[in-house]
């Protein structure tokens, strides 16, 4: 800085395009005094830290899932239930080929083309339930199937019926963002993930449509799930809307409401908390300037769900953690669902929620992208060791760090604060949990957050949403008494920074508990990877069972062909309804997730993932069933770019196996059910009857070379080794004529 660059600057501001990391004054001789203002002291918000670029890719895409694991049950869709026993090679025709081996009932052995993967699922069935293992070549299977498929056509039409009242119910439809919008989303200090921008986008163009939003967002904790929700609230409040944001836990509540103040706080928006925290009269005074409209953003507990509260125009209804309230509260909610604008976040959907968003009944976006240096938290399970506790504590306290340690019981809380006194004497030790007086607990945790304590010792208060980035080690006592769900997001109240973060999941020392505890504890030591909440949420539902979703009907038929094949055949039968009309008109316009049919398609050259490209067998195994899942054009091109990037230039049985993909994307247009090499030529196959058959044959006979018959159209001279391009251009020329 120059002298000169003070002369004339009384009473007149100037402006700087520099960084600055927060404001300043400064005191001059005899020239009185400079105020240097950066934006965070101008437009309430600080920038936390710089812009980055988004990753061009993530590190493993796979969805974990997906994964068949050795010797699990495993369901094939032509087949039935069968144990899984991993990718093996055969020779077929003198070419070695990569199967995916299932054994069945009466030693029967299945080897299914890696490029069918897409046939198999998991079996998950009700708890307690073991299936019988099925017989290849038997009637048994297709009976069982055939009882399923009838069975859920009646409750397919509840759900489109649910679907359609849904559709048919007039909601408020929000105007497009304005510039104050604008304005709010520029000011956020972190560089958005392409997971953000498209969930931002999909809740956004659900508002601003005529029907009421219904959208669950399932994503990580500190993967970006507030920011959707605070830009929504920020939408709704800019049209002359009132906003009303459910948590769980008082501490959570307090946490929202200092975030969306310090965001808001350059805009004319009233916010205000409804909790524990606030004072009964505080509370009726809360409750009094909602009922006029003069508030327009409330956070709060379930005091927000009471008789009493009434809102004078309430639009948009977000709750954070469904799975944290009771039967009572949801019944309360549902009949909000069809008035308001419905926004639902959570890190592990519990099943019922689950299987909605599969079925399509509720709309559902991910965020799977982990925001930028965010590091996968070590996970330890095993025996409660006070060595281990003592040492896990002191390499946080040495880093500068905090700890959080979990005791769920509040009668002998005090003892083990004792226990810990007496192990650690050097660590700042301080109790919270919930039946402690309000005042009391907030000053805790505001204590905690300023680094003021060392060891926050607590019950499962700290479960959702809490964001101290300072505290990451966590430690639970007695963790085979936990649920799936509360282990997860437990764990993700650390390793919310850059620092490597640490879990201790610590069951009981004399015995292992129950198969189901075992069971949880291996899951969470599983899944360590970034963003593997809706694989846990998958793993839950395995564990506990699909149970009774919709009615006791449906639990024999999820047991009798697993979970994931009933959610098919049902997705199945409501799009056939829909598209038939059979339930009217008026149900015209649901549009319930497409059910993408199973095509045969055996092509003649070698396909798969060499193992010198990808050494890996349980890394190509998720690539196949990657692979398989793939229904759009685009993807596959993606995906061809993105194994280059990976794996290298893409050897000759990969590059088939990508066509192959295409062909399959493409005879899924044109309503085939098969495309198989018949002699010396390929045969295309379609269903009977099909709709449009004729203008599909008429199609193919105006190509040149092309024949056809009552079921089936064959082309190519495979020998000539043209049949590529030929197959190309009669799929797509079949495609564009099949009926829509």
């Amino acid at each position: 800085w120059q002298e000169k660059r003070f002369e004339g600057v009384q009473g007149s501001p100037q402006f700087e395009n520099s960084n600055l990391g927060e404001g300043w004054s400064l005191k001059l001789d005899e020239q009185g005094e400079i105020h240097f203002l950066t934006d965070g002291e101008i437009f309430g918000w600080d920038k936390a830290q710089i812009r980055r670029r988004p990753r061009l890719k993530k590190e493993e895409p796979e969805s974990p899932y997906l994964d068949l694991a050795i010797d699990e049950l495993v369901v094939h869709i032509d087949h039935g239930i069968g144990i899984f026993k991993g990718l093996v090679k055969r020779e077929i025709e003198g070419v070695e080929r990569e199967f995916l081996q299932i054994a069945y009932g009466g030693d029967d052995q299945l080897y299914v083309p890696v490029h069918q993967a897409d046939r198999i699922t998991r079996y998950v069935g009700s708890r307690g339930d073991m299936p019988q293992l099925s017989r290849l070549g038997g009637a048994e299977w297709r009976t069982v199937k055939s009882k399923v498929r009838k069975a859920v056509e009646a409750i397919a039409e509840d759900l489109l019926e649910l679907y359609a009242q849904r559709e048919t119910v007039k909601g408020h439809a929000f105007e497009l963002d304005g510039a104050w919008q604008k304005e709010l989303e520029a000011s956020f200090p972190y560089m958005e993930t392409d997971d953000q921008v498209r969930v931002i986008a999909e809740v956004k163009a659900d508002m601003e449509a005529k029907r009421p939003m219904d959208r669950l967002v399932c994503g990580d904790a500190g993967y970006g799930k507030t920011e959707v929700a605070l830009r929504a609230a920020f939408k709704a409040v800019m049209d002359g809307k009132q906003v009303a944001m459910l948590v769980p836990t008082t501490v959570l509540a307090q946490q929202h409401y200092e975030t969306f103040r310090q965001r808001l706080a350059a805009f004319p928006v009233r916010l205000e908390m409804l909790s524990r925290f606030r004072t009964p009269q505080e509370q009726r005074q809360i409750i009094v300037e909602l009922d006029q409209g003069e508030l327009d953003i409330v956070i709060g507990t379930h005091r927000l769900i009471q008789s009493d509260v009434n809102f004078k125009d309430l639009g948009l209804l977000i709750i954070d953690e469904e799975q944290r309230f009771g039967v009572s509260h949801k019944e309360y909610l549902k009949k909000m669902r069809t008035e308001v604008d419905v926004l639902t976040m959570t890190a592990t959907p519990i099943p019922r929620t689950l299987y909605m968003a599969l079925t399509g009944v509720r709309d559902i976006s991910t965020i799977s992208t982990p925001p930028e240096e965010r590091l996968p938290v070590v996970t330890h399970v095993g025996p409660y060791s006070p060595d281990l506790v003592r040492q896990a504590v002191l390499r946080e306290l040495d880093r500068g760090g905090q700890i959080f340690f979990v005791h769920n019981r509040v009668q002998t809380i005090g003892a083990m604060q004792a226990r810990l006194n007496n192990l650690i004497p050097e660590a700042r030790i301080s109790i919270a949990h919930g039946q402690m007086k309000e005042s009391d607990l907030a000053q805790r945790m505001q204590a905690f957050n300023r680094g003021e304590i060392d060891i926050l010792l607590s019950t499962t208060i700290i479960e959702s949403g809490l964001d101290i980035p300072n505290a990451n080690t966590l430690i639970i006592d007695r963790a085979d008494t936990f649920g799936l769900s509360q282990l997860y997001q437990l764990r993700g109240r650390v390793g919310r920074g850059a620092q490597r973060a640490y879990a201790y999941f610590f069951k009981h020392g004399n015995h292992d508990g129950t198969e189901e505890s075992r069971q949880r504890l291996d899951t969470i030591a599983e899944y360590t990877q970034l963003g593997a909440g809706f694989s846990v949420a998958m793993r839950d539902l395995e564990i506990r069972g699909a149970g009774d979703l919709l009615g006791m009907r449906q639990h024999g038929l999820i047991s009798a062909v697993g979970f994931h094949l009933y959610t098919r055949l049902l997705t199945k039968a409501v799009e056939d309804l829909r598209k038939s009309g059979s339930l009217g008109a008026e149900h015209a316009a649901a549009q319930i997730s497409l059910y993408h049919p199973i095509i045969n398609v055996d092509l003649p050259h070698e396909v798969g993932i060499p193992e010198a490209y990808v050494p890996d067998k349980g890394m190509r195994l998720k690539l196949y069933r990657r692979l398989a899942d793939i229904y759009d054009m685009s993807e596959i091109n993606a995906l061809e770019a993105e194994f280059i990037d990976r794996f290298g230039v893409l050897p000759e049985e990969t590059t088939n196996l990508l066509f192959q993909l295409k062909v399959k994307v493409l005879a899924e247009k044109a309503g085939l059910t098969s495309i198989a090499r018949e002699g010396n030529r390929l045969a295309m196959r379609f269903p009977e009857p099909a709709g449009g058959r004729q203008s599909i044959q008429e199609a193919a006979g105006a190509l040149r070379g092309s024949g056809s018959k009552r079921r089936a159209i064959w082309i190519g001279e495979i020998d000539q080794g043209e049949w590529k391009e030929e197959l190309l251009d009669t799929l797509n020329t079949l495609a564009s004529s099949a009926p829509r």
